[in-house]
C-alpha cells in the first residue's frame, strides 16, 4: 500500500503542489486527501454492516459503554444529554445561523450562502443515508434520550463534524499563528468526539454508528472546503479572510 502511495505521488503533479504550490493549493490537496480517507473508512464500514461482521464488535464496545461503572449517577446522565445536545439540530443550527449572520454582516453574502449549503447538504446526506441503510436503533434506544431516525449513520456525529469542522475552517483562516488553528481545529475535533462518545453513552447508536457519521461528517466538510477554496481562488466566492 505504502508503495501504491508513492507511485501515485510521483506520478501526478502532487509533488509540486507540496512543494511549490501556494497556501490555497495546499489547503486543497490536504482537503481532497481527508476526504479520501473518511470516504473509504465509510466504504469499510457500510460494508461490513451489510456482511454482519460488526455485530460482535458493536455489542462488545456497546456493552463496556453501557457498565454500571461508566454511568453510575443521575448527574453523569444529565451531562451526556448536555454533551449529545451540541449535535442537535437546535445548537447546530444556531452555530450555522450565528456564522451565517456574520458573515452577512461582514460583506461575505456568497461566503454565507455556501456555508448554509454545506449545512443542508450534510442534512440531506445524514437523512438519505439512514433511509437506505434502515438500520435498528439499539434496544436501550429512548430509555435515556429520544430518537426520531433510523441508526446508521449517526446524525449527531455527522452533521457535528460537518458544522464544527466548517466553522473551525473559516475561523482558523482569521489567524496566521499555526498554533492558534491548531488549537481551533483542536476545539472543533473534540467537541465533535464527544458527541460521537455520549451518543454510544446514552445507547441511543452503536459505536459504528458513530464512527460511520465521523467518517461521512470528515468527509463533506473536507470536499466543501475544497470547493470552497477552489472557488474563492476563481472569485466566485469573496476574496480575503473572513
Amino acid at each position: 500500500m505504502a508503495k501504491l502511495y508513492r507511485r501515485l505521488f510521483d506520478s501526478l503533479p502532487l509533488r509540486a503542489i507540496v512543494e511549490r504550490g501556494t497556501g490555497i493549493e495546499r489547503g486543497v490537496l490536504a482537503a481532497l486527501v481527508i476526504a479520501s480517507f473518511s470516504l473509504w473508512g465509510f466504504g469499510e464500514l457500510a460494508d461490513a454492516l451489510a456482511e454482519g461482521a460488526v455485530r460482535q464488535f458493536d455489542r462488545l464496545v456497546f456493552g463496556w459503554f453501557q457498565g454500571e461503572h461508566v454511568l453510575s449517577s443521575a448527574k453523569a446522565m444529565e451531562a451526556l444529554r448536555d454533551l449529545t445536545a451540541l449535535g442537535s439540530y437546535t445548537v447546530l443550527g444556531l452555530f450555522t445561523l450565528l456564522a451565517c449572520s456574520y458573515l452577512l454582516l461582514v460583506g461575505k453574502r456568497r461566503a454565507a450562502l455556501f456555508v448554509l449549503l454545506a449545512v443542508v447538504g450534510g442534512v440531506l446526506i445524514s437523512h438519505g443515508l439512514k433511509m437506505l441503510f434502515d438500520r435498528p436503533r439499539p434496544e436501550l434506544a429512548g430509555r435515556n434520550a429520544q430518537v426520531f431516525s433510523a441508526s446508521f449513520p449517526s446524525g449527531h456525529s455527522m452533521l457535528s463534524a460537518v458544522v464544527y469542522l466548517t466553522l473551525a475552517a473559516l475561523l482558523a483562516r482569521l489567524h496566521e499563528d499555526w498554533r492558534a488553528k491548531a488549537f481551533v481545529f483542536g476545539a472543533a475535533v473534540a467537541v465533535t468526539v464527544a458527541v460521537g462518545f455520549s451518543r454510544v453513552l446514552l445507547g441511543v447508536h452503536w459505536p459504528t454508528d458513530v464512527l460511520s457519521g465521523w467518517s461521512v461528517g470528515a468527509a463533506w466538510a473536507s470536499l466543501c472546503w475544497a470547493a470552497f477554496l477552489t472557488l474563492q481562488r476563481s472569485g466566485a466566492v469573496e476574496q480575503g479572510n473572513l
